[in-house]
């Protein structure tokens, strides 16, 4: 009997979760991207293009928690399609927030992930979009996902720079 209200209760709380909902907004700008050439580590012989993604976030994610948020998992992804047309999605730089204090974002950033394409050259590659997104978990149900901003205009990937 006790096992069947705690799993109905349980229960209520993880449908609940659907009833509250956000939609958090913000803004993504990328302030500079440099190319520059290398070695992966993987792949000794095989040289590829590395791009440095300098990027300006602001957001305020603080209506994401509420009484059933654990934790926020926050990414920054590039996505853009290669010179073979396959789309990619490329996670770029993360950061998981606790609290709810610590929600409003004012970043000033760097990729922290290597961002590197399979084809070795991101030269003319089409434009990418940056975008914020999230995954709020909650202490019980499931996770959500969301974007909380874009780039409205895709970026281009610039020459590649020589190491000099």
């Amino acid at each position: 009997m006790g096992s069947t209200c705690l799993m109905v209760l349980l229960g209520a709380i993880a449908l609940s979760s659907f009833l509250f909902t956000a939609d958090p907004k913000g803004t993504i700008g990328v302030s500079s991207i440099q190319v520059f050439p290398g070695n992966a580590r993987r792949y000794a012989n095989k040289n590829q293009d590395f791009t440095f993604v300098n990027f300006n976030l602001t957001a305020d994610l603080a209506p994401l928690f509420n009484w059933n948020t654990k934790q926020l998992f926050l990414y920054v992804s590039a996505e853009y399609e290669n010179k073979q047309g396959v789309r990619n999605e490329v996670v770029i730089w993360d950061r998981i927030v606790r609290r709810k204090e610590d929600a409003q974002l004012n970043i000033a950033g760097r990729n922290k992930y290597v961002f590197r394409d399979l084809s070795a050259s991101f030269k003319d590659a089409p434009p990418a979009h940056y975008s914020l997104k999230y995954n709020v978990m909650p202490y019980v149900g499931v996770l959500t996902y969301g974007e909380a901003a874009r780039t409205t205009d895709a970026v281009p990937f610039p020459e590649r720079q020589d190491l000099s």
